[in-house]
């Protein structure tokens, strides 16, 4: 199966195709398994373009079947069959376009992807250039005069003309999605496709093999000359990361003791006996997990030396949080002094003793946490799934509508008015904006 990386450029890719006119390749980078109804949307446009309203109508069935509220999906749909002939059936699709609508005068479809607005003029127009066809003509008439007196700012010189048309009996040619727009992935994916390393180059701390010098790589031994001193080994649990997502066997780093004392081979985080009572064992969750020594009490800001130092300074980017105690799937965000404060007060001496989290470690701090209070599915490459009662970690507000997050190692964007920040009551209305269902 591909990475999202790879289908976020594959559907690029697609569109740059449909936008040189190179419906073949369009189609192919369009083809992925289990497509989205956006995917299907764009791969029924191609067919429009290139000719064939046969499948392009297979592929607007499968649109619609995916997405019921896909009002645009409707509309090309009844384009579709209004060239194939079928003007009845290109008659129901745009009257459950209009139905789509839910009443209002439009739907923008840019925050989804497709340069599109969608106006219901327009709907009732391609209604009463179906009615032409299938020689409802004083019903066409009425149908445009509805459009005339709902909308009248939408388009009266085209509304105007299109009855003067009708009552002629002239037909009327349909309005459809401007020629080679289809939907797009966000910029903001596209902006991360070309590789980052965000660790950078590896340095080397020591070797695990005691008294063993030449097992340091020649590189690896002039960075330490240079630094005038090579640490002691150590049996330390964190790895160092090599950049490559590979963990370099021969280097390890010591966990820091809060006294300034260096670890000795014997020395386990695990075992509190000995333990100074001013000093509590955090394990911190990084790219990997190491035990750290902290002062009771510590700021923000000694939390953060600490960590730089074990961790080439990717604390410093990262948002830290706490794990809630009596809730192991919640984590809370450190914002300052004041989480701290409630923190320590709020643990209790114990054998697990603190848990920390550094995530966004590459520049994300988390803003907050929400809840699902309904299921989301995903409706294409970009969105991020997740079931009711789900807790997400609010990375962006995307706008008043929508919000990127993470959950379960995915980041994506998700509907604001499906979820609540944690620790609203459950029977709060959710935010203002999209409600489930209209997300088109």
């Amino acid at each position: 199966m591909s990475s999202l990386g790879d289908q976020m450029r594959d559907w690029h890719r697609g569109v740059q195709a449909v936008a040189r006119g190179d419906w073949g390749c369009a189609l192919r980078l369009f083809d992925v398994p289990e497509p989205p109804a956006r995917m299907c949307f764009n791969v029924g446009c191609v067919h429009l373009l290139a000719g064939d309203p046969e499948a392009a109508l297979r592929a607007f069935d499968q649109a619609v079947t995916k997405d019921p509220c896909m009002a645009v999906g409707f509309l090309q749909r009844g384009v579709a069959n209004f060239q194939l002939g079928r003007f009845l059936e290109a008659l129901s699709d745009f009257q459950l376009a209009l139905v789509q609508l839910r009443g209002n005068a439009a739907i923008d479809y840019n925050q989804l992807g497709l340069h599109f607005r969608l106006q219901a003029w327009e709907v009732l127009y391609n209604v009463a250039s179906a009615q032409c066809q299938t020689g409802l003509w004083t019903e066409a008439a009425n149908t445009l005069a509805e459009a005339i007196s709902k909308w009248p700012e939408g388009a009266p010189d085209i509304l105007d003309t299109a009855l003067d048309q009708v009552r002629k009996q002239v037909p009327l040619q349909l309005r459809q999605v401007p020629r080679g727009e289809v939907f797009r992935p966000h910029r903001r994916h596209l902006k991360h496709l070309e590789p980052m390393d965000f660790l950078g180059k590896a340095k080397v701390v020591a070797s695990t093999i005691p008294d063993d010098q030449q097992s340091v790589w020649p590189q690896q031994r002039s960075q330490v000359e240079q630094d005038g001193h090579q640490d002691p080994p150590s049996t330390g649990k964190g790895l160092l990361n090599g950049g490559g997502g590979h963990m370099s066997p021969g280097l390890c780093y010591r966990p820091l003791a809060s006294k300034g004392s260096g670890a000795g081979p014997s020395e386990d985080p695990s075992d509190t006996e000995g333990t100074d009572e001013s000093s509590v064992t955090a394990t911190v969750q990084c790219h990997f997990t190491i035990a750290l020594k902290v002062p009771r009490g510590a700021g923000l800001s000694s939390l953060q030396a600490l960590l730089a130092k074990a961790l080439l300074h990717q604390a410093q980017l990262g948002q830290l949080s706490y794990q809630a105690r009596g809730d192991e799937g919640l984590w809370i965000p450190i914002s300052g002094d004041e989480s701290l404060h409630s923190m320590w007060k709020g643990m209790a001496e114990g054998p697990g003793g603190l848990r920390l989290q550094c995530q966004g470690a590459v520049g994300r701090p988390v803003l907050y946490q929400v809840v699902a209070q309904h299921d989301y599915s995903a409706q294409g490459p970009e969105d991020l799934a997740f079931h009711r009662g789900d807790k997400v970690d609010v990375l962006c507000e995307v706008d008043g509508a929508w919000l990127e997050g993470h959950h379960d190692g995915h980041v994506g964007i998700f509907p604001k008015c499906f979820v609540v920040p944690v620790g609203a009551c459950e029977g709060a209305p959710a935010s203002l904006g999209l409600q489930p269902g209209d997300q088109h």
